[in-house]
């Protein structure tokens, strides 16, 4: 089976977790150290910004 391709480059990960604090967490343990609640608000923080791009591109 095919392995599907990421939404989201690594860039923006980083730079979601620059934004939550767990930048230091991911550096030093990987994505596998994050608790899971830090990666749902990482989730949803790329939902909102998703979403305000995509309406800043309707205007």
């Amino acid at each position: 089976m095919a392995r599907r391709r990421g939404i989201m480059s690594e860039a923006l990960k980083w730079e979601l977790a620059k934004e939550l604090g767990v930048a230091d967490t991911v550096a030093t343990e990987g994505w596998g150290g994050v608790p899971s609640r830090q990666c749902g608000n990482l989730v949803r923080l790329a939902i909102e910004k998703a979403e305000q791009a995509l309406v800043n591109n309707q205007s």
